[in-house]
């Protein structure tokens, strides 16, 4: 009961008394100045009953309201926290979705650039390809009644790739010998390469049967188109003593 009550109380218990004091005393024929006095007896016993602190019950409600703030204030705190930890997991995603993102990225760019390497590969593969074709024309030498066997050779060094000239020359030695007009005479394999029929090398030139650079670069590009590369070409013939 808070203070306000009490004091309304205690001012209700004083009418009540003062009201049933006047009724007694009529009653009874008592001097009539009896119920004044009682009257202010009754006022002053109101008076204190309305000054009666009521120091306990505002303890308990001050009480009540610091444990709603601390109970508040608790629940604020786990709020925070719990909004502090999102934030730090969503933080956590993005970063590594970011450093995903960048990984993938510079993988793609390292394929790219595997890619590019490999293109230019090939083509600086298929330039020197077209470069040795082109040095063979017959029309790059000059033309000769009889060629040595070290011109012959020179002729091949530059049109035969470097890396390829020693597989061409093993092929060469076994086939000929380095004697571009050499003919089978049982099956009629002609030249450098022993081609069969030697016809075949016409389409590196018309003058197939006596000049070796026609004959070289037709062996060349036979090589190269049977079995990727003279040094191909030489792995077949360690293994079959032909290509």
């Amino acid at each position: 009961m808070t203070g306000i009550s009490v004091r309304g109380f205690a001012v209700a218990s004083a009418t009540a008394v003062t009201t049933v004091g006047a009724a007694v005393g009529v009653a009874s024929g008592d001097d009539q100045s009896r119920p004044a006095e009682n009257m202010a007896a009754v006022a002053a016993d109101a008076t204190l009953l309305a000054e009666i602190p009521a120091g306990t019950n505002a303890e308990l409600h001050t009480a009540s309201l610091t444990q709603q703030v601390e109970t508040q204030t608790i629940a604020a705190d786990a709020d925070a926290r719990r909004a502090a930890q999102e934030a730090a997991r969503i933080q956590a995603a993005e970063s590594a979705a970011e450093r995903r993102a960048e990984a993938e990225a510079e993988a793609e760019r390292a394929a790219q650039a595997e890619r590019e390497a490999q293109e230019a590969a090939e083509r600086a593969a298929e330039e020197a390809r077209a470069a040795a074709s082109a040095g063979g024309s017959s029309a790059s030498f000059p033309v000769q009644s009889s060629y040595t066997k070290a011109e012959v050779q020179a002729m091949a060094r530059q049109i035969v790739a470097a890396d390829q000239f020693q597989c061409f020359s093993n092929i060469v030695d076994h086939e000929s010998g380095w004697n571009h007009t050499a003919q089978n005479p049982s099956s009629g394999a002609y030249g450098l390469m022993q081609a069969l029929p030697g016809s075949k090398m016409s389409s590196a030139g018309s003058d197939w049967q006596t000049n070796p650079a026609t004959q070289i670069r037709w062996g060349v590009n036979y090589m190269e188109d049977r079995y990727g590369s003279p040094c191909g070409a030489w792995e077949f013939w360690q293994a079959n003593n032909w290509y």
